[in-house]
């Protein structure tokens, strides 16, 4: 039988440390350590984040800074705040790389996959011409051609005016 070798995702499946109570949205929200985090933007009501566990490389998370469970929650400052950073973030990935397309979804509760129902978030997942392979289909694999860091990195540039 053929690995596929990635020590470097042992983090996720056994991070140092206890795992921290609370919400997940809610600590990175109130961190200040941005790199770390991944957090690609911060505005007045919401925040843009790298999902740690993507679909492809350049999944974003954008999120309200307030914890809600629905959009009917927000107020119409932070709906719009909250969209307005999902257009900021679908031309970052534009500019850095070239999707052919995006998927955007919002899943509202556990029934309907929501990962942690109870802090909304916004999936934003560029998408490219044969980007699903043989080994989603078989093995329930994703292969990912760049680490977290690396897209970050490429994102922070164009959000920062280098590119």
């Amino acid at each position: 039988m053929d690995r596929l070798w990635a020590p470097w995702r042992k983090a996720y499946i056994r991070p140092e440390g206890a795992r921290k109570k609370g919400c997940i949205f809610c600590r990175i929200a109130k961190s200040r350590s941005d790199r770390r985090e991944h957090v690609l933007r911060r505005t007045r009501h919401a925040f843009a984040v790298l999902n740690l566990y993507p679909y492809t490389n350049g999944h974003i998370l954008i999120l309200p800074t307030r914890h809600v469970k629905t959009i009917d929650a927000l107020s119409d400052k932070e709906r719009l705040d909250w969209l307005a950073l999902a257009v900021q973030m679908e031309k970052a990935l534009h500019k850095a790389f070239k999707p052919h397309g995006f998927n955007l979804g919002v899943n509202l509760g556990r029934a309907a996959g929501a990962g942690i129902p109870g802090h909304l978030h916004l999936h934003l997942v560029p998408r490219w011409k044969g980007d699903a392979n043989f080994m989603s289909v078989t093995a329930g694999v994703r292969v990912m051609s760049e680490s977290l860091d690396s897209v970050y990195q490429a994102l922070m540039r164009v959000l920062n005016g280098a590119r």
